[in-house]
């Protein structure tokens, strides 16, 4: 008889609750820990939406990934019966002549994806509620949608204990430490759990618990705004959520109770965060001001004056991709890290990668542009 391989998941969020499911699923014997709980607040998965899209502005080894992540959405939903994705499309825009939307629209074509552009007069017709400056284009990705992140963090985790899981909740890890004779000491305050491997999915907390990453994670603190339209009718006829690359570099979507608009901003935004415990979540009045301006410009229908404003984590790499694989010199230790704002989408995918590299050593997916130490991550 087979003896099941002992994982451990440091931080039941984004990618560890699905780094559970899966690991479970596939016949690990799974431990997990959170300083918190799955769902909470205090990380990147609040906010109460995130947008899947097919098309990406960037390197176009994430179209494979996405495509792996698609289908692993409609696993987990089929396997707890929640709706945790809906499709709505969705609306990328940007110059036409730069470099991002160029290789966009490039990456579409060659990997086929669903996808229409529409010209400032079309956008105007069927997308009223936005405004597209002289010498931009709208994509309409089909395959996009809008998730529901605090659920979809919590239904992973939910089914990962359903199929045998344990999870430590309120247990924060305080080091992780490699094991003379091979495997992972997960220490806490409660004592020390030895296991074959660790995956270490921290979110804001990975540089304490691995300060010695080949490629540094900017934590930074992330400001969402909720915004009523002014016009009735601004959600008929379908308001997908959308994305402004360069130069406005902010997103929206439309809340789930179809009143409100969620807005976001890019990394530069974003202001340091020096110590995740110290979170400083409240917003001040002097932080609207990039939100009006976005809005007065670009999406004159909505209120500038915010019924909302929340503030998160994100870590961020000077690349803007994650480090996904083993640790450089650490077999038995895999990071998976610094999504950089882009990475919930790609979660339950980052699940399946992770199951992969804890059981079998490898992945036939392909994430080596991903590798933490900047070479092959297996």
């Amino acid at each position: 008889m087979r003896i099941p391989k002992r994982v451990a998941v440091i931080g039941a969020g984004t990618m560890g609750s699905q780094a559970m499911w899966r690991l479970v699923a596939r016949g690990a014997e799974v431990i997990g820990y959170d300083r918190y709980a799955p769902g909470h607040d205090r990380g990147a998965a609040g906010g109460e939406s995130r947008i899947f899209r097919a098309v990406h502005l960037g390197e176009p080894g994430y179209i494979p990934l996405l495509g792996l992540a698609d289908r692993m959405w409609e696993e987990l939903q089929a396997e707890t019966g929640r709706s945790l994705r809906r499709r709505s499309g969705c609306l990328v825009m940007g110059e036409t002549a730069s470099p991002a939307m160029r290789l966009l629209l490039s990456a579409s074509s060659t990997h086929r994806l669903d996808h229409e552009v529409l010209d400032r007069d079309e956008l105007a017709r069927r997308y009223p509620q936005h405004r597209l400056p002289d010498g931009h284009t709208a994509v309409l990705d089909r395959e996009g949608a809008i998730i529901r992140p605090e659920a979809s963090v919590q239904a992973a985790a939910a089914r990962a204990e359903q199929l045998g899981a344990r999870l430590h909740r309120y247990t924060p890890v305080r080091e992780i430490v490699p094991a003379a004779g091979g495997g992972v000491h997960i220490i806490t305050d409660q004592g020390t759990d030895h296991v074959d491997t660790a995956v270490v999915t921290a979110g804001p907390w990975i540089n304490t618990l691995l300060p010695d990453l080949p490629r540094s994670v900017d934590v930074r603190r992330v400001v969402c705004s909720w915004h009523i339209p002014t016009r009735h009718d601004w959600f008929a006829g379908g308001a997908p959520p959308f994305v402004r690359a360069t130069p406005h570099d902010c997103f929206g979507i439309p809340s789930p109770d179809g009143i409100s608009v969620k807005l976001g901003l890019s990394f530069k935004y974003h202001a340091p965060v020096p110590e995740p415990e110290r979170l400083d979540r409240t917003v001040r009045p002097e932080e609207l001001g990039i939100f009006r301006e976005l809005i007065g410009e670009l999406m004159p229908d909505l209120n500038p004056d915010p019924i909302r404003m929340s503030a998160y984590m994100e870590g961020y790499t000077e690349s803007g991709d994650p480090l996904v694989g083993h640790l450089p010199g650490e077999d038995d230790i895999i990071v998976m890290a610094g999504f950089s704002g882009s990475g919930f989408k790609l979660s339950p995918a980052m699940g399946e990668i992770a199951a992969d590299l804890a059981l079998d050593g490898t992945t036939e997916h392909p994430i080596d542009f991903l590798a933490p130490a900047g070479v092959a991550a297996a």
